[in-house]
């Protein structure tokens, strides 16, 4: 069972980061928070039922996206491996980790995810050249969404 106060501030970060929706799991228990306008609705779900997770942790504890498959004519899809706000460089003064144009390889930091006050340097998964950047800096960001198109090599 979930303890209410934990639940409680579960929304009170949901409200205060403006996200819509939180899939926690631990091995005990489950639960999926989604708001809809002023609403908030809770799931608890049990771990049997729960799907795997896409984004994995390396050995330095950097998260890394998921690479989706190519897309017709733009390219690899790089996505977001969490809920957070996005940032294109490491502070507003410096220049950003990639532009348009730029080469990649698997280990290139592509962007910075802020989640909880923690910034996650998220590498770009496939080999090419950056097409596009579909997130502008500062917005936020959900689990799965695109945030760069890569030309593959």
């Amino acid at each position: 069972m979930i303890d209410i106060r934990k639940l409680k501030e579960l929304v009170k970060l949901m409200v205060a980061n403006d996200l819509s929706e939180m899939d926690l799991r631990d091995t005990d228990e489950q639960v999926t928070i989604r708001r809809q306008g002023d609403t908030v609705v809770t799931m608890p779900a049990p771990v049997a039922l729960a799907a795997p997770v896409v984004a994995s942790g390396s050995a330095t504890g950097v998260l890394e996206p998921a690479v989706t498959a190519p897309l017709e004519e733009d390219g690899i899809e790089v996505s977001s491996p969490m809920v957070g706000t996005f940032y294109i460089a490491q502070d507003p003064d410096s220049p950003p980790f990639v532009s348009v144009g730029d080469s990649i390889s698997e280990d290139t930091t592509v962007c910075i995810i802020e989640a909880m006050k923690i910034f996650n340097e998220i590498k770009a998964q496939c080999k090419g050249t950056v097409t596009k950047v579909l997130v502008a800096t500062g917005e936020p960001v959900e689990f799965g969404q695109a945030l760069f198109l890569v030309k593959p090599q």
